[in-house]
C-alpha cells in the first residue's frame, strides 16, 4: 500500500477531487496547510501598508491506494493540479506497512 501526500493550490482542489473521483478513488483527506519553498512567500497590501506573508496558504490531499493505483492517482493529481507556474506543489509517496479499520477491526486491503 502507498500513501500519496500531494501539496496542491487551494484552487486546483475541486479539479484534482473530480479527477480522482473519476478513477474510482473512494477516499481523501484534506488538510488546510501553510508553508514555502521557491516560492518564498509574497508581499500583500492590507489598508496601505505593504506587510510579508512568509508562508502561503495551500491544500495537502492524502490518499491511500494499493500499490497497483498508485502510479495512476500520481498521474491524475499531476495532470489535475498543473498550472506550469512555481508553487504549484509537491507529491510525496511512502509506503504503509499496515492499515487498520477502527469500527470493524479489518486490516491491510479490506480496510481500504
Amino acid at each position: 500500500m502507498k500513501k500519496i501526500e500531494a501539496i496542491i493550490r487551494h484552487f486546483k482542489l475541486e479539479d484534482v477531487k473530480n479527477a480522482l473521483s473519476e478513477q474510482g478513488i473512494k477516499g481523501m483527506t484534506i488538510t488546510e496547510v501553510r508553508g514555502f519553498g521557491r516560492q518564498k512567500g509574497h508581499t500583500e497590501m492590507y489598508r496601505g501598508t505593504e506587510y510579508a506573508v512568509d508562508f502561503v496558504p495551500k491544500v495537502k490531499l492524502e490518499v491511500v491506494v494499493d500499490d497497483d493505483l498508485a502510479k495512476n492517482v500520481i498521474d491524475t493529481v499531476l495532470r489535475s493540479a498543473q498550472t506550469g507556474q512555481i508553487g504549484d506543489g509537491k507529491i510525496f509517496v511512502s509506503e504503509l506497512q499496515d492499515v487498520i479499520r477502527i469500527r470493524t477491526g479489518e486490516t491491510g486491503d479490506e480496510a481500504l
